[in-house]
């Protein structure tokens, strides 16, 4: 089975909760985070809700948001 292209839109009538949309990620310079792919790092650099500049170690890397695989520690 395979999934659908859009999420399915929650109608006024229905008695069921609409779906809680989750709160955008907000990065501070300074803040120490943790990647699925790089993992623990520090950011940098910040533009405004678009990407965040962060420093692992070995390389620094460009994070687009919404920050899918990016969480604040």
């Amino acid at each position: 089975m395979t999934k659908p292209a859009a999420p399915k839109r929650h109608l006024p009538t229905s008695p069921f909760k609409a779906p809680a949309t989750p709160a955008p990620k907000h990065f501070a310079v300074g803040d120490q985070v943790t990647h699925d792919i790089y993992g623990l790092g520090r950011v940098i650099g910040v533009d405004d809700g678009v990407a965040a500049l962060v420093d692992f170690g070995s390389a620094q890397v460009r994070v687009a948001s919404p920050y899918a695989k990016m969480t604040k520690l």
